[in-house]
């Protein structure tokens, strides 16, 4: 099960906010599909997941895209993605 906390930023603030829960387990082929999922939820451009952004997330429980990410404009900063471990 992978559950993740998912901010659309502009600036500093929060300006959406959701809560991911896939019953999936998180691997780095999937990683696409789950963010593909939360962008259509949001209704928002999916970005372009590098390898650097799965890195980010196991490593630092968390990663971030940017306007350079997603081939379409978007009208917020950033799009930051948290893992909310589960016991």
């Amino acid at each position: 099960m992978i559950k993740m906390w998912v901010k659309i930023m502009c600036g500093d603030k929060i300006e959406n906010q959701m809560t991911y829960t896939s019953i999936d387990n998180f691997t780095n082929d999937t990683f696409y599909l789950h963010i593909a999922e939360i962008c259509h939820k949001l209704d928002i451009p999916s970005p372009i997941v590098l390898p650097m952004h799965i890195k980010h997330f196991v490593n630092y429980n968390n990663t971030s895209f940017k306007q350079r990410d997603f081939v379409e404009s978007i009208n917020f900063d950033k799009l930051v993605i948290e893992n909310i471990r589960t016991s």
